[in-house]
């Protein structure tokens, strides 16, 4: 017999069914608390409510475990590319030889975007911020492929899902260079993927980029550590999207716009800046954390601790070890380096941050590695979107297929004015 939930509401006692996770995750059905009872739950920022059952990625964030599909982070850390790492979400597999082949074939063959898009770039100030470039574009780019609004296929999504994560790389890169009043570079087929971005980026007509394997693999580190991150803002929202049955790039260009926001995407960013911060005001770094130690007004430290993680990031276990062989390879002089490997020292061995378990997460190194290999401030969250594409697509394609599924709608405990009636305008105070 299946266990129970009651809830008590004047006088009478209801029952709802318990769920039960593959990991043993702990939930209360209340789909029927509504109609049995005439109340909704309320849970203010979703904290408390399961949106979904997925079967896309498992965070245990008392015990810092992250894995996809079921597979720990630390062993595709290790092991697997960012294109495996994305066929792997979209597709429910690690991909066989043939099947990898097949899958970096429709990369290569989708990654130029439709010519006629480039009027589109040139109609953006030089002002406009990559990220509202990107999300601008990706939806603009689904205009090109009209049987994207007309009909979703199991058939056709592995093309749609390829040609999306080739393109945004391409968009992203043509973005910067937007930006910076550069000429585009357009992408080289014979480049695998993180190379073919950075070469987008930065190289020129007459020049093409020198390829520093340590600074491709770090990138494409940063890809598959962003991967998914199980139901946050950005995949809730291309989650909440799909449910109407948008297309694919449209769901995809809502993403992005709730990524952007400082809250969620730009946590890399504000790291960046706080060392700026920091290294203007002629301080080393020490003077900062005491600050923060103490409470200061205005001193908060980026980049550390995590709403889900309890315990370290795992993320931030493996790519401490890159940033490391990243600075020492590239003989990096920055002082805002120094700075940051200062607080990260401070804060790995001051018995007040590990007592408030403050350890550096997958942002604070991120925004270094990003930084060490020339990536400007404003492409910071841009390269966040590269890497959280695969997710987006892996959740869109779970909730299109789900048979049974409903289009999402919160309800609100409404707290305003109490019926009342119109006043005529001369009435009016």
């Amino acid at each position: 017999m299946s266990k129970m939930a009651k809830i008590d509401i004047d006088g009478k006692s209801y029952e709802f069914p318990y769920i039960t996770g593959t990991e043993n995750e702990k939930g209360i059905d209340i789909s029927t608390l509504r109609a049995k009872t005439g109340c909704i739950a309320y849970d203010e920022g979703y904290a408390n409510t399961g949106s979904c059952k997925s079967a896309i990625t498992y965070i245990d964030g008392e015990k810092g475990i992250l894995r996809y599909r079921g597979i720990p982070i630390e062993e595709l850390a290790e092991k697997a590319s960012f294109v495996e790492v994305a066929y792997l979400l979209i597709m429910n597999k690690l991909p066989n030889g043939t099947e990898l082949r097949r899958f970096s074939d429709l990369l290569t063959r989708n990654e130029m975007i439709h010519e006629d898009m480039k009027v589109h770039f040139e109609g953006f100030p030089s002002t406009a911020h990559p990220m509202a470039i990107l999300s601008a574009m990706i939806n603009a780019a689904g205009c090109f492929y009209p049987e994207l609004v007309h009909s979703y296929s199991e058939e056709s999504f592995e093309i749609q899902a390829a040609r999306l994560i080739a393109q945004v790389r391409t968009i992203a890169a043509f973005s910067y260079r937007k930006s910076r009043g550069l000429p585009i570079i357009y992408p080289k087929p014979f480049y695998r993927y993180t190379a073919n971005f950075l070469h987008m980026m930065f190289s020129e007509p007459y020049q093409d980029y020198e390829m520093d394997p340590e600074a491709i693999r770090a990138l494409d580190m940063i890809f598959i550590l962003h991967a998914d991150h199980e139901q946050n803002c950005s995949t809730s929202t291309v989650r909440m999207v799909a449910s109407s049955h948008a297309n694919l790039f449209a769901s995809a260009a809502a993403g992005v716009c709730a990524l952007w926001g400082p809250r969620h995407g730009g946590a890399n960013q504000a790291v960046i800046e706080m060392l700026q911060n920091i290294y203007k005001s002629g301080d080393d770094g020490t003077a900062f954390m005491e600050a923060v130690k103490n409470r200061q007004e205005g001193k908060r430290l980026m980049g550390f601790g995590h709403r889900v993680y309890k315990n370290y990031d795992p993320r931030a276990k493996i790519i401490k070890q890159t940033c490391n062989d990243l600075l020492r390879n590239l003989h990096v002089d920055d002082p805002l380096l120094d700075i940051a490997q200062r607080l990260e020292d401070k804060a790995l061995n001051d018995p007040y941050f590990i007592e408030r378990k403050l350890y550096p997460n997958v942002d604070f190194y991120s925004g270094i590695i990003m930084r060490a290999i020339g990536i400007p401030l404003e492409m910071f969250t841009v390269i966040f979107a590269i890497g959280r594409m695969p997710g987006w697509i892996a959740n869109y394609k779970e909730v299109r297929e789900d048979l049974k599924g409903r289009i999402y709608r919160p309800r609100q405990i409404y707290v305003g004015s109490p019926l009342s009636e119109y006043t005529p305008i001369k009435d009016r105070n």
